[in-house]
């Protein structure tokens, strides 16, 4: 039920045809305190058409609009303030989420088009630390999000697994891999060969020579060079696929820089056929004044193709393959400059598809405000961070439920999710500090906070014997506890949509950090489980709480244990 669209509908009857029913909804506003109601409509838009003071036209509007969802009508200066009938819009929130289960809040805004998300984005023979956490997890919960609304998302880990490091690491795997070691521990081996390359290249620059002779043997298709390629590449993505496994995030393509390389020929025949490249400093770049920005540079002088003209091919090539409705691009805000001249140069060749690409910018995960790394300067490993974080996740466990029967389990699942929650609850652009115990903790504004939350909602109905509670049933609740609930779930759709809209997955987080909040504080105010007339209301207040919340969760890539 959306109730402010039942307003809105009741005052375009006594308005007509003056504002549109769009504007009017629009128009409504939340109240700043409950004591002026649950919504409010103000005047001053009508004051020009009815050649009347705002204050008027409220008192006048306040006398004849109606409605079997609206109790009564305040009018305070040129406001209209409605107080809903508590008990009747209960009622409704309460069978709809019933009825509607993990679907509530669906919506069917993208028609089942697809919207391929870059995100993660690793670089193979590297570790992936905790600056791949934002692109990866803003990433999934972006595409959870938009399933949500309808699209089809399709999940592209575009791998940095091409450059001339690879030459450096085909020498030194020659001069001192060990093909043990490296199964052993793919990324470790594989990053203390190329220190190793870089230290003794110092000493012995011929090695760079080499390395570039061996990249060349790889662009050139030699055997061995492409079967050693293939090889660290195989066993990097294992030591990934490992961390995405302990995330629960799964892709649909692993195409990263090296599938586009047959691709580029014909981005830079394209351009040339469209007379937009221009030779500077026997450089090839595309003009871009008119957008204020700089040239884009195509080819280096050498010939050598940039990141831009990978990224024009795998532009074009996910339009055609996907012909998708949006493209969205999971990379850090200092990229921004990069996804700027990547549509620049598409509209410049013709593409207006170039128009649904967005780039999805974020801030930084800091450590006493500063660039995260650890004390002695190095990168902070992913895996180690989310090691961490079980651990901590299970001595509270261990403090409060020490009987829990799947406590392993539970364990990863806060831990993990506590991770995760932490990074989305904070907006996509802002930078934020992240410290370890505070983002495990079981109190404040965390993903365990939410999870034990919906795991007490889940033992009131084990208490009450309650298994599903009929859609169909009289839901009336009015007190101030629960009517603070009901408001949060029935706007839960309007939720979904906004951070659809704002590409923001923290809008979902702080939804699930109000409505946890709303509960605790409902829960410490009522008896739920007393035996009286208004009980299966309660318990169905209980059940659409879980609900929603394990539904938040689960659209920001958190599990909800039903037991902590």
């Amino acid at each position: 039920m959306n109730y402010k669209l039942v307003i809105a509908e009741a005052l375009h009857q006594q308005i007509g045809d003056t504002l549109p029913m769009e504007t009017i909804f629009n128009l409504l506003e939340k109240p700043k305190t409950a004591e002026h109601g649950d919504v409010a409509f103000p005047t001053f838009t009508l004051a020009k058409t009815f050649r009347k003071a705002p204050q008027l036209i409220a008192a006048e509007l306040g006398e004849v609009v109606s409605s079997p969802i609206i109790e009564k009508i305040e009018v305070v200066g040129p406001y209209l303030n409605f107080f809903l009938a508590k008990k009747a819009v209960s009622t409704a929130v309460l069978s709809d989420v019933l009825q509607e289960g993990a679907h509530y809040g669906d919506l069917t805004i993208g028609e089942g088009r697809n919207v391929p998300i870059d995100m993660s984005s690793p670089n193979i023979a590297k570790p992936i630390s905790m600056g791949h956490l934002r692109s990866t997890v803003i990433g999934n919960a972006l595409a959870n999000i938009y399933r949500k609304v309808g699209y089809q998302p399709i999940k592209i880990n575009h791998l940095g697994d091409w450059g001339t490091q690879f030459g450096k690491l085909i020498v030194a795997y020659k001069l001192w891999g060990d093909a043990d070691a490296i199964a052993a521990e793919p990324i470790a081996e594989l990053l203390r060969l190329y220190v190793k390359f870089h230290s003794v290249a110092e000493e012995k620059p011929e090695l760079n020579d080499n390395a570039r002779e061996w990249f060349k043997k790889l662009e050139d298709d030699e055997p061995e060079a492409v079967s050693l390629w293939q090889w660290f590449r195989e066993e990097s993505l294992k030591e990934f696929n490992h961390i995405y496994d302990l995330l629960d995030i799964h892709f649909d393509s692993f195409n990263g820089e090296a599938f586009y390389n047959d691709k580029m020929d014909e981005v830079v025949n394209l351009l040339e056929e469209k007379d937009l490249l221009k030779i500077n400093q026997n450089a090839s770049i595309v003009d871009l004044e008119k957008y204020n920005l700089n040239p884009a540079l195509i080819k280096k002088s050498d010939g050598a193709t940039l990141y831009i003209t990978r990224d024009l091919a795998a532009a074009i090539y996910r339009k055609r393959t996907y012909n998708f409705a949006q493209s969205l691009y999971v990379v850090g805000n200092e990229q921004s400059n990069h996804f700027k001249q990547l549509k620049a140069v598409l509209t410049e060749m013709g593409y207006e598809w170039s128009d649904d690409m967005h780039h999805v910018p974020f801030g930084l995960i800091t450590q006493g405000g500063k660039k995260l790394s650890t004390r002695q300067g190095k990168i902070v490993l992913l895996e180690e961070v989310l090691n961490e974080a079980i651990g901590l996740a299970h001595q509270q466990i261990e403090e409060k439920n020490p009987d829990l029967p799947n406590k392993d389990e539970v364990a990863d699942q806060v831990g993990i999710g506590a991770v995760i929650f932490h990074d989305l609850k904070n907006d996509r652009l802002n930078n934020f500090d992240f410290v370890i115990e505070e983002v495990v903790r079981f109190e404040g504004e965390t993903g365990p906070y939410v999870q034990y939350t919906r795991a007490r909602a889940m033992s009131i109905l084990r208490k009450a014997g309650v298994v599903d509670i009929d859609a169909a049933g009289e839901y009336a609740l009015d007190d101030p506890y629960s009517w603070e609930i009901i408001k949060l779930l029935q706007e839960y759709p309007d939720i979904v949509q906004r951070a659809y809209n704002k590409l923001e997955p923290s809008v979902i987080a702080k939804h699930a950090l109000h409505l946890a909040q709303a509960f605790n504080r409902y829960y410490a105010n009522s008896k739920v489980l007393v035996e009286d007339a208004e009980k299966p209301a309660r318990l169905a207040l209980v059940q659409s709480v879980a609900a929603v919340l394990k539904e938040d969760l689960r659209l920001l890539g958190v599990k909800a244990p039903d037991q902590m």
